[in-house]
């Protein structure tokens, strides 16, 4: 996949942009003043593989949260900001590697003054712009709101960059699919800078997770975007994991993908099991690799043969093959650990 040539910008220790890996982030959801709990949950996601992570910084006691994140995880803070120009840089000074901000929240006498201290920090900004959101001067009956949103990001991006600052991440995120994708196809044209990529208030459950699938996965698809966040009204841990799945279907991951067959009259082992073990003991690994996990050996080996091993089974005999080919046959109550063997291997290659 061919994607969009953008600026290389710093974030605490990782980078956007450019040719570096599209990064999966999250947002605390505890309340900011519960430390204790908002360190837990980081602790969490860091370990689930969350690589940027968000806080809402509400007040000034919030702002302490901050350097309580900084102590616990290694991954950036990023601290989101809506209407005190002052939490956001006190934020900066509390040690966010970035600020996140609706310019059309602030008096444009106050942003400059974030402004000034990100750049004296070096501390990239998010210009977050959401369908809701948009300044009111680029809105009207006969605007199309992917229009609007992108003039208004825009607006602010020229902003920050006659006060000679470009350390710019931009969103242009709506809870509507097709506005979505709409914005940014047409900012994707028009400035080099990284792309935040998500379904704003895309909903709970399985809906949800459907929901920002489909748009984030069009979205990269058409090689837009360098950041994502899968914005669910659920545990953020979901988040990261759809995120990551995300990019696996879409082969824009170092991780392991598992595909299955759906099974039919022929199939005679438990395929929802083995896919669902694989996953499991590859979830932390972090290379490409594709494993096929196929209900019979009718078809198994030759629908698979991209994958970089597979495995299938019938009459309590287990095959386990790689690209076609048949490696070896065992009982089936083996086949789970002759396959992690294997995976080890190739991991080490």
């Amino acid at each position: 996949m061919l994607r969009r040539k953008s600026k290389r910008i710093k974030i605490g220790k990782v980078f956007i942009g450019a040719n570096e890996d599209i990064l999966v982030q999250s947002m605390l959801n505890k309340p900011s003043s519960d430390f204790e709990s908002n360190v837990l949950q980081a602790t969490s996601l860091e370990k689930k593989g969350c690589q940027i992570l968000r806080v809402a910084i509400p007040d000034y006691n919030s702002v302490g949260l901050i350097e309580k994140l900084k102590s616990s995880v290694n991954i950036p803070i990023v601290a989101d900001i809506h209407f005190d120009y002052k939490l956001a840089i006190e934020s900066v000074n509390a040690g966010a590697d970035k600020i996140r901000i609706n310019p059309g929240n602030l008096e444009k006498s106050n942003l400059e003054k974030v402004v000034k201290e990100c750049k004296q920090k070096e501390i990239p900004i998010r210009i977050g712009i959401n369908s809701g959101s948009v300044e009111k001067k680029f809105l009207g009956s006969d605007i199309k709101i992917s229009d609007s949103m992108v003039k208004s990001a825009l607006s602010a991006v020229k902003f920050l960059e006659n006060l000679d600052f470009d350390k710019i991440i931009i969103s242009v995120k709506s809870s509507n699919v097709c506005e979505s994708i709409d914005c940014y196809e047409k900012i994707s044209k028009i400035c080099d800078y990284p792309l935040h990529v998500g379904i704003t208030e895309s909903g709970a459950g399985m809906y949800g997770i459907v929901k920002s699938s489909v748009g984030i996965g069009s979205i990269l698809s058409k090689g837009i975007g360098d950041t994502i966040r899968v914005s669910l009204t659920d545990d953020p841990l979901k988040e990261v994991e759809t995120g990551f799945k995300i990019l696996k279907s879409l082969g824009l991951a170092n991780k392991v993908e598992v595909i299955s067959c759906p099974t039919c009259g022929r199939t005679t082992v438990d395929v929802k099991f083995l896919a669902e073990s694989v996953e499991k003991m590859t979830e932390n690994i972090n290379k490409k690799m594709k494993i096929a996990v196929m209900g019979c050996p009718v078809n198994g080996v030759g629908e698979s043969k991209s994958a970089d091993f597979g495995i299938t089974g019938a009459n309590g005999i287990g095959i386990i093959f790689r690209h076609g080919q048949i490696l070896k046959k065992v009982p089936e109550n083996l086949l789970l650990k002759e396959l992690e063997n294997l995976i080890l291997e190739f991991k080490g290659e």
